[in-house]
């Protein structure tokens, strides 16, 4: 039998609040959503001023990376490669297909993912990752 780790609460508020100060810092009214590695929905949290879609699109980000167990813009550069069959791929995978997913890896192991939605997909990977960065 293998073990692996998984998120606590308090990991979930750590990736949080730093995701929250990268926005913070930069004036970025985003969506910070935080899921398992089955994607489940842990932490879901809306700026002042972040768009009522964001809210649909952040976890959407988040559920796609931490199943797929990659970043999801790499989802997004195949369909926009010219692979538009990947299209028909059976959701949830087909949600969030947009960069600003990142997965949370320790020990090899995929244990969550971040999404993010708000300013440019860019701007919300490098927030995801500020947030993972915090743990360590």
């Amino acid at each position: 039998m293998q073990s692996k780790p998984y998120l606590s609460l308090a990991d979930v508020k750590k990736i949080a609040a730093a995701a929250e100060a990268e926005a913070v810092a930069n004036n970025w009214p985003v969506v910070i959503a935080i899921v398992d590695d089955g994607g489940h929905l842990l932490w879901l949290q809306r700026q002042d001023g972040a768009a009522p879609l964001s809210a649909h699109i952040a976890p959407a980000k988040a559920r796609v990376s931490a199943l797929g167990r990659r970043e999801s813009k790499i989802y997004e550069d195949m369909i926009n490669n010219g692979r538009t069959s990947f299209l028909s791929a059976p959701a949830p995978q087909t949600d969030g297909m947009l960069e600003g997913g990142v997965p949370i890896v320790v020990d090899g192991h995929v244990i969550g993912a971040v999404g993010v939605s708000g300013v440019k997909s860019a701007e919300d990977a490098q927030i995801a990752k500020a947030g993972i960065a915090a743990l360590g």
